[in-house]
């Protein structure tokens, strides 16, 4: 459930990154449902929608064309493209969202990170967490106990994320995964420390 305050909360975006394994996306569901007034960011691609996924839901679905002329006019807080197609997450959502005064949290990768604090400004609040594994050994027990990868995939899943790995001094705070239920707790106080309401006068 989400805490109750007194005061206008105030908006942010919440940058979440971890390397593959370490839980990223079963701690953003969890603050979500704890928190109903929390919203996910929603990504734009290019790649074509599959059966059961709903424009605006799950993704934004563009054209290249269009997806092409909202980066030339400075309106993806960050892009890339990944085996021919172009995904990034459009700027309108996240600060209109923002100037609610909702939390938006957006899970991405180092790369990306930099191009929305890059993109976003000092002038936006931000908020970048990087969730860290308990080590090298426990990411590879959990990527081998998903079953969906060949050992020779969960290798380069281990050796990008000890690149990651480095990069977590780039992060406002880091949360370390050892146990999902406190690592929850820990991210969600973080959160709403850094989102205090503002006292209406």
């Amino acid at each position: 459930m989400s805490n109750k305050k007194t005061g206008t909360a105030q908006g942010i975006l919440v940058v979440l990154s971890a390397p593959s394994g370490c839980g990223k996306t079963s701690i953003v569901e969890r603050l979500l449902k704890r928190h109903p007034d929390w919203v996910r960011s929603i990504s734009a691609t290019t790649r074509k929608p599959r059966v059961d996924e709903k424009n605006g839901q799950d993704y934004i679905f563009l054209s290249r064309t269009n997806f092409e002329q909202k980066i030339r006019e400075g309106r993806m807080l960050e892009h890339a493209e990944i085996y021919g197609n172009l995904y990034g997450t459009p700027r309108e959502f996240v600060a209109e969202q923002v100037a609610r005064g909702r939390i938006v949290i957006m899970t991405i990768d180092v790369q990306g990170t930099k191009q929305i604090k890059a993109s976003w400004g000092k002038e936006h609040p931000l908020l970048s967490v990087f969730i860290l594994p308990p080590s090298v050994k426990v990411l590879r027990e959990r990527l081998t106990g998903r079953n969906t990868e060949m050992p020779e995939e969960i290798e380069k899943r281990i050796k990008r994320a000890q690149d990651e790995i480095k990069e977590a001094k780039l992060y406002d705070q880091t949360v370390l995964n050892q146990n999902l239920d406190q690592a929850v707790l820990e991210v969600e106080e973080i959160i709403l420390n850094t989102s205090k309401p503002r006292r209406d006068n």
